[in-house]
């Protein structure tokens, strides 16, 4: 029997009140949870490795499993540093308010609704998840329906160590998501799509719950030709292919400056024919495979669409014989800007190519779209990088790397505007779900 309403209802009362109970334990007692967490991960990480390749094919970890080696680093770095964290932020007082000794504590936002991705299953739901325990939260945690087989191995972890007035986890689809979002929970955790991220902002306005939504967008790269060409196209392909293509803040599309491109276009083919392809075609068991049959035929129209419009379709743009979840590497040279694949996310292998000349000229096409999630630039002119930086706005940037904004916690991971709003990892994730408390004592 699946989740109902009555389990959802019954979870949330029991959480509203146990909430004020997990806001006053010690820092002590939260470690002692995420340890639970840690050793319950690892003890479950090749049942969780399986089903996340069970729902999403992809190649397997030389290694340890990926997303559990990376969901115990952010535990660890969490036991790490959680006292520092949780220290209220003493301040001199104003000269208007002597004798005052003026503060900002953090304390628990109460019941947390946390929704997990399908692009990175285990990963995006234990991230926040940690940081709201870290807090002094109680959660309730929606696994992706899209990935049932990790939802459930994820659920299994989550009961065996928490109790569900602190942590309750709940399978299924639309309707238990919706069952949620109708519970006036104190904060909500949204990974997904900008269309669904409207959807859960909505709810939370009914309740007036805080929202951190991070969500997707068209993130470009930039191309100038000052940077090594070999490494940027290298680093653009690792960026537009991880995962399939399938990662919030992929490489969605890149501006070349002109007198490169041709040269670009080189080194682009040469990463993709070293690392996707094998004995001449695409090797179904070294890439991810596209989600499910609706976003595989979504990808392909967008190709479609590009080309129905006069666009140079330069590789690819068909699904891989015998695949029916596997695109071919995709290049697209000068697609309309007001195309498909030109204004939605792709969310695929599909890499999109435009070409510039003048600063000037790039950057209005890129103020005319909406604020990305991040904005890759490939550079060494220092005055270049900058004017791209002045001229645009996004979540994060990353120079002559990919991703780097989102693996260093020190600087916070999210969007703006269409593209998130809010911070998580480490202190940001921290105080992403605490409300900062001032305090003015008189002495």
């Amino acid at each position: 029997m699946g989740t109902t309403l009555v389990d959802v209802k019954r979870a949330f009362g029991l959480q509203s009140e146990y909430k004020w109970t997990a806001k006053n334990s010690s820092v002590s007692e939260r470690k002692e949870h995420l340890r639970r967490l840690r050793s319950e991960l690892q003890t479950r990480a090749a049942d969780l490795e399986a089903a996340v390749i069970k729902d999403l094919p992809q190649p397997p970890s030389p290694d340890e499993p990926r997303e559990v080696t990376w969901s115990c680093g952010a535990i660890d770095r969490t036991l790490e540093e959680l006292d520092e964290w949780v220290r209220p932020q003493v301040m001199e007082p104003s000269p208007w308010l002597p004798g005052t000794v003026p503060s900002v504590e953090y304390e628990a936002r109460g019941v947390c609704l946390i929704f997990g991705p399908w692009n990175v299953p285990v990963l995006l739901a234990i991230d926040p998840l940690v940081a709201a325990l870290a807090a002094g939260n109680t959660v309730l945690l929606k696994p992706n329906s899209l990935t049932p087989a990790t939802a459930a191995v994820l659920a299994e972890v989550i009961r065996a160590v928490f109790d569900e007035r602190l942590v309750a986890v709940f399978e299924g689809g639309d309707d238990v998501a919706d069952a949620l979002l109708d519970q006036p929970v104190d904060h909500i955790f949204f990974t997904g799509s900008p269309r669904v991220g409207r959807i859960v902002m909505a709810a939370a306005a009914r309740h007036l719950a805080s929202v951190t939504l991070e969500l997707g967008g068209k993130c470009p790269a930039i191309v100038d030709g000052s940077h090594d060409l070999a490494d940027s196209a290298r680093l653009i392909g690792e960026g537009r292919h991880a995962n399939g293509g399938q990662v919030c803040f992929a490489v969605d599309h890149v501006w070349v400056r002109s007198d490169v491109l041709e040269a670009f276009l080189t080194e682009y083919d040469a990463w993709v024919n070293a690392h996707l392809l094998s004995g001449g075609g695409v090797d179904p068991s070294a890439v991810t495979h596209l989600i499910d049959q609706r976003n595989t035929d979504r990808v392909l129209s967008l190709v479609d669409d590009a080309r129905s419009r006069g666009a140079r379709v330069l590789r690819g743009g068909e699904l891989v014989a015998g695949q029916r979840h596997l695109v071919e590497p995709t290049v697209i040279l000068d697609a309309p800007l007001d195309s498909r694949v030109m204004t939605e996310e792709i969310f695929g292998p599909v890499l999109p190519i435009q070409t510039f000349d003048e600063t000037d000229d790039l950057l209005r096409h890129m103020r005319s779209a909406p604020k990305p999630l991040t904005l890759f630039v490939y550079s060494d002119d220092e005055a270049f990088v900058s004017a791209v930086q002045a001229g645009t706005s996004s979540g994060g940037v990353t120079v002559n790397g990919w991703g780097s904004h989102f693996s260093e916690p020190k600087v916070g991971f999210g969007g703006v505007n269409s593209s998130g709003s809010g911070r998580c990892h480490g202190v940001w994730g921290f105080r992403e779900f605490s409300n900062p408390r001032a305090v003015v004592k008189h002495r």
